[in-house]
C-alpha cells in the first residue's frame, strides 16, 4: 500500500470510531458498562481495547514500549474513552501522513504482550491495526443490538461516499 492509501485507512478507521462512539452516546451508563459475554465483556470494554490495541501499536512504531497501557478501568464514562481514542487516532493519522514508501517497507522488532518476539513489516502492522479496529467495531455493533439500540454502518465503502459527498457539495 502507498502512504496515501494508508494514510485514507486510518481517516477511516478514525471515522468509524467516531460514529461508533456517537451512536454509543445515547447508552446509560449501566448500558455503556454492562457485562454481555462478547470477547470484552462491554461495551466499554470493548473500545477500551480498541483504544489499547493502537496506543500499543502506535508507541511500537515510535520505538516505545513502555508505559501505561490504556484498559477499561482507566475510562468511568464515554466522554474519557472518546477523548483518549480521539487522540489516539490523530496521531496515527499524522504517523502515517509522515510515512513514506521506504518508512512503511521497513522491518519493525517487537514483543508482543506475551513477550515473545516478532518482526514484521511497518506497512502490515498498520492493515492489521485498521483491520482490527474494525472486527471490534462490529462486535460494539451486535452489543448495541442486544441493548435494545441501533447501530450505525461504519463500512468502508460509506466512508468513500461520505468524503465524495463533501467534495461535491
Amino acid at each position: 500500500m502507498t502512504p496515501e492509501q494508508l494514510c485514507q485507512l486510518f481517516e477511516y478507521n478514525h471515522w468509524a470510531n467516531q460514529r461508533t462512539l456517537d451512536t454509543c452516546a445515547g447508552l446509560s451508563e449501566e448500558h455503556f458498562k454492562r457485562e454481555l459475554g462478547s470477547s470484552f465483556s462491554s461495551v466499554r470494554d470493548t473500545l477500551a481495547h480498541i483504544c489499547g490495541a493502537e496506543w500499543i501499536w502506535h508507541e511500537r512504531l515510535l520505538g516505545r514500549s513502555n508505559g501505561v497501557r490504556p484498559t477499561a478501568s482507566m475510562f468511568p464514562d464515554l466522554p474519557s474513552l472518546r477523548a483518549r481514542l480521539d487522540e489516539i487516532d490523530n496521531q496515527l493519522v499524522l504517523y502515517v501522513s509522515r510515512s513514506t514508501p521506504a518508512d512503511l517497507e521497513r522491518s519493525l522488532e517487537y514483543k508482543n504482550l506475551a513477550g515473545k518476539d516478532f518482526s514484521s513489516p511497518i506497512w502490515q502492522i498498520l492493515q492489521h491495526l485498521a483491520n482490527h479496529g474494525t472486527y471490534h467495531r462490529g462486535q460494539v455493533v451486535t452489543m448495541l443490538r442486544q441493548l435494545g439500540g441501533t447501530a450505525v454502518s461504519t463500512d468502508l465503502i460509506g466512508f468513500y461516499r461520505e468524503r465524495a459527498s463533501a467534495a461535491h457539495s
